[in-house]
């Protein structure tokens, strides 16, 4: 049989998520019988003429930008591959700050434009996209360009975006410089972006996403990778330093900027037993005592950072993917793990809750593996994530299959929000606006950016 990454619900323990504000165990012995119900959520999917997105009765769509066939303001045509995305609250209604994961095969770069370009040799980076308070485009334009493989990142409590470069490559060919930074990016301030810093002090790594620490500046950030599996890491910023806007640029451009702070990864313990994978932990509530290793080589000059580390020092995982901050701690995904990997045990997803308070971390949530990918009913591999404003999460697949849009009620009740109609690419970015009438997402290949509307309610839970 072969294995999946679907399989949304862990028969063992139940959905447990985290909200953002209050941490709620959301999941009980009832989840998995509730799965199979359709009343959860906002009705069925309605298949769509377009052929597009499938919506529950009465939601409906825009789109907002199309890859390849908008233009950006320069007169090129939108990026492919649209990616992690955050929305920041404007004047005439919003600004969505848009990743572009563009490796160097896709068919439209971000623009190479003076001033906004890191590395020439690159295509990935960022647009901003303006919209009315309707979710109707104004404009779209770049914000960043010349970097690699943009894909999740991370909001900053000074309301900028944090885009991660998911990539190792040295210069060299047609790159003229290193990648595998992060980089700040305003949503509003052209001026604040032109000639971009990367901010090296984070590391040279695979970087996935970041979760911002508002009241002491310090970042926590995930590692995509393997051979040796990725790491969990923790930066604390230097002494006397004052996050906002501006002040991680000037930090990164000081005498020294290159390693300023302590850039520390993760290295957990059960009692006195070390844990070398995550995927150890199979039960939710879970909980490990959390110390922290110096990063001898940040920038990985002469071996990857993960691999100046062995076993017995820190604690890997497979598939380090979302994070983000609520009530006072840092949740982090780790999106699969399989055995022929060298993970310990198979799952199809962990989220786990970083408490600085205790320095621990626990385990809220495990999805198990399910080998059919085809039902619309099962869902897998939740990347990025948002919460709602009318209760629970929505989180975007990145799986096998039919992908999804997928809805989960604070009683832990999945549903679904949103079927891609046209292919199985991934959904990508789900972020609501300000006043949650908008939620802007995502499907990557070919390249959409929409803006779904409706009658927005707290989701029915199936167990009602």
């Amino acid at each position: 049989m072969s294995v999946s990454r679907r399989g949304f619900l862990s028969a063992a323990g139940g959905l447990g998520i985290a909200l953002a504000g209050s941490v709620e165990a959301i999941a009980g012995p009832g989840v998995a019988r509730a799965a199979t119900r359709a009343a959860a959520g906002y009705g069925p999917l309605v298949a769509d003429p377009a052929g597009l997105l499938a919506l529950p009765s009465g939601f409906s769509y825009k789109v907002v930008a199309q890859a390849g066939k908008t233009l950006l303001e320069s007169g090129e045509p939108t990026p492919s591959d649209a990616d992690g995305t955050a929305c920041f609250t404007s004047r005439s209604g919003a600004t969505l700050v848009n990743n572009h994961e563009i490796g160097g095969g896709e068919p439209f770069r971000v623009p190479a434009l003076p001033g906004l370009t890191y590395d020439p040799g690159a295509g990935g980076g960022t647009t901003n996209i303006e919209v009315d308070a309707r979710g109707n485009r104004i404009k779209e334009y770049v914000s960043l360009a010349g970097t690699h493989n943009n894909c999740a990142g991370g909001r900053t409590p000074w309301n900028t975006w944090l885009t991660c470069e998911e990539t190792e490559q040295r210069a060299g060919g047609r790159y003229q410089k290193d990648h595998g930074y992060v980089f700040e990016v305003d949503a509003f301030d052209q001026q604040a972006n032109q000639n971009p810093v990367p901010l090296k002090f984070l590391g040279r790594y695979s970087h996935e996403a970041v979760a911002v620490d508002p009241g002491t500046t310090t970042i926590y950030l995930t590692e995509d990778a393997g051979g040796p599996l990725g790491l969990y890491f923790r930066w604390t910023p230097p002494k006397g330093f004052t996050g906002g806007k501006g002040a991680l640029r000037e930090l990164a451009t000081s005498v020294g900027g290159d390693t300023a702070g302590q850039l520390q990864a993760m290295s957990c313990f059960h009692g006195s037993q070390h844990i070398a994978d995550l995927s150890e932990a199979t039960k939710p509530g879970t909980r490990y005592k959390v110390r922290w290793v110096d990063v001898p080589d940040r920038d990985a000059r002469t071996v990857s950072v993960r691999s100046q580390f062995t076993d017995d020092q820190v604690t890997r995982s497979r598939k380090l993917e979302g994070a983000y901050w609520g009530d006072g701690g840092a949740y982090f995904v780790a999106s699969y793990a399989r055995s022929s990997d060298g993970s310990v045990n198979e799952h199809d997803g962990q989220v786990w809750f970083y408490d600085p308070r205790t320095e621990s971390i626990t385990l809220t949530t495990i999805f198990g593996v399910n080998p059919d990918p085809s039902k619309d009913t099962d869902y897998d591999g939740p990347d990025n994530i948002t919460v709602s404003p009318y209760g629970g999460v929505i989180l975007a697949e990145d799986g096998e299959g039919l992908s999804h849009l997928v809805g989960v009620t604070k009683q832990g009740s999945p549903y679904p929000l949103a079927r891609n109609e046209l292919n199985e690419s991934e959904f990508t970015g789900p972020t609501f606006n300000a006043d949650g009438s908008i939620l802007f997402a995502n499907i990557q290949t070919p390249g959409y950016v929409f803006a779904i509307s409706g009658p927005w309610r707290r989701p029915r839970n199936s167990a009602d």
